[in-house]
C-alpha cells in the first residue's frame, strides 16, 4: 500500500511547545517514513506565551515547524489573571514579536465576551490586535460550561444582544487587514489556516494521541477514528448521512460555504432554503451562509438538515 499523502500536519491539544524539540523530531522523522508527507506541508505548533524563546523557535523551525498558533487570549493582564493563564501581556508580545522576527507565520487566539466586557472594550481588543502585525487571529466568545470553576461562581457575562454587538464589531476593526474566513477566524489573504480548512471542507484526517479523533476515507467508505485512552484506537464505519450532515455543519461555518456533493444535498431541507433566500448564497455548486447572517449559524443548522 502506498503511503498516504500528508497535506498539513498540527501539533495541538494541550501546550505541545513545552515538548524537548528532539522528541518533535523523532516524531516527525517517524511521521515522513509512515506517510507521504508534502514538500510544502502546513505544519503547525500551538504554543503559550512563555513556553518558547526564539532559541527554541528556531530550532522547532529547523525541524520542520512554519506556522506558530499562540494562546494569547488577551492582551490585559487583569483578564489573563481572570482566565487562569499563568502569562503575561508582555510575555505574549515578546513571544508574537519573536516569531515574526524569524519571519514565522503566526496566528493567534483571542477570547471576548468576558464578565463586565463593553463593546467598546473589544473594539480596542482588535486594535491592539492589529498592532501586534499578525496575520491571522481566532477570536471565541467565552462560553460557561456546567461543572466547570466559572459555573461554579455564576460568572455573568455580557447578554447575548451585547455579544451579537461585540461580533459584528469584531469584524468591523479587523478588515480590511484581516478577512473573516470562518465563524470565529480571521486572516490576511492567504494566510488562512490550511488544516482548518480541509477539515472544515469536509477532507479526511487522523487524529493520533489520547482521545485524539479522526475521519479518515478508504474504499469509499468514511470510518470514525478515537484514540481511547483505556481501549486504544477505535475504529467505526460512518453512516453516510452522519458524515454528510458533519461537512454541512463544518463547511457552512465557512466564507467558502459547504460543496453540493450527492450525500450533502440529499439531507439538505430545501423548502427551508428557498423559502429563506436572504439567508443563503448558492454559487453553482456551493451553499453559503450570508457573512452578515453568520451570527444565526446555530439555529439554522437545526432548520437546514432534514
Amino acid at each position: 500500500m502506498s503511503p498516504i499523502f500528508v497535506p498539513t500536519i498540527f501539533f495541538g491539544g494541550g501546550t505541545p511547545s513545552i515538548m524537548p524539540v528532539d522528541i518533535f523530531k523523532k516524531i516527525m522523522a517517524a511521521t515522513r517514513i509512515r506517510f507521504d508527507v508534502a514538500p510544502n506541508a502546513e505544519i503547525t505548533l500551538e504554543s503559550n506565551p512563555g513556553t518558547l524563546d526564539a532559541s527554541r523557535l528556531r530550532e522547532f523551525m529547523a525541524a520542520g515547524v512554519n506556522r506558530l498558533s499562540i494562546g494569547v487570549q488577551s492582551l490585559d493582564d487583569g483578564i489573563l489573571k481572570f482566565l487562569g493563564r499563568a502569562h503575561s501581556a508582555a510575555d505574549a508580545r515578546k513571544l508574537v514579536r519573536a516569531a515574526g522576527d524569524l519571519g514565522l507565520r503566526t496566528s493567534c487566539d483571542f477570547i471576548y465576551g468576558l464578565p463586565g466586557q463593553t463593546v467598546a472594550d473589544v473594539r480596542k481588543m482588535c486594535r491592539d490586535i492589529l498592532d501586534l502585525g499578525i496575520s491571522h487571529a481566532s477570536l471565541y466568545e467565552l462560553s460557561i460550561e456546567p461543572g466547570t470553576p466559572f459555573a461554579a461562581q455564576k460568572i455573568k457575562v455580557p447578554s447575548n444582544e451585547t455579544c451579537a454587538e461585540m461580533y459584528h464589531a469584531i469584524r468591523e476593526e479587523l478588515a480590511p487587514g484581516l478577512h473573516r474566513y470562518e465563524v470565529s477566524n480571521y486572516a490576511a489573504p492567504g494566510e488562512e489556516c490550511r488544516h482548518n480548512q480541509n477539515i472544515w471542507a469536509g477532507e479526511p484526517y487522523i487524529g493520533i494521541g489520547p482521545a485524539a479523533a479522526g475521519r479518515v476515507l478508504m474504499d469509499g467508505k468514511w470510518y470514525e477514528t478515537i484514540n481511547d485512552k483505556n481501549d486504544g484506537l477505535k475504529t467505526e464505519i460512518m453512516d453516510n448521512r452522519d458524515r454528510a450532515v458533519e461537512k454541512i455543519i463544518t463547511g457552512l461555518r465557512t466564507a467558502a460555504g459547504v460543496k453540493l456533493t450527492d450525500d450533502v444535498r440529499k439531507v439538505i431541507d430545501w423548502d427551508f432554503i428557498n423559502g429563506n433566500p436572504g439567508y443563503f448564497l448558492i454559487n453553482e455548486d456551493t451553499l453559503c451562509v450570508a457573512p452578515d447572517k453568520l451570527i444565526f449559524l446555530d439555529g439554522l443548522l437545526i432548520k437546514i438538515i432534514s
